[in-house]
């Protein structure tokens, strides 16, 4: 059985907050469903962007992948994997960090 799980607008304003604590400035791109839309977070680094998108393990965990890949990629690349996302699934939140090592400013299992 999963754990409950936050609703998205309620997770996007943790996230955002965390960041500001964090010195790590986020905005929300794209405002998803409030309750159940998914999130993708973009890192903007020293070397390149990460999309980073929220998943539920095996175990009904929430965790994150990295969607564009192990190594940064340029804003086109981003933007196409956003664009091809948000596309098949009209209820999901952006988010984008200046994250300058390509890290979330929140707590993040990525596997």
């Amino acid at each position: 059985m999963s754990r409950p799980r936050l609703v998205a607008k309620l997770w996007v304003s943790m996230a955002l907050r965390m960041g500001d604590l964090a010195g790590t400035p986020g905005a929300v791109l794209r405002k998803g469903d409030a309750d159940s839309g998914g999130v993708l977070v973009v890192l903007r680094g020293r070397e390149g962007l990460c999309v980073l998108s929220r998943i539920t393990d095996p175990d009904g965990e929430m965790a994150w992948i990295r969607a564009t890949g192990g190594a940064p990629v340029d804003q086109v690349a981003a933007d196409a994997y956003v664009a091809r996302q948000v596309r098949s699934d009209p209820d999901l939140w952006v988010l984008e960090f200046d994250a300058p090592h390509l890290r979330p400013p929140f707590e993040a299992r990525i596997v």
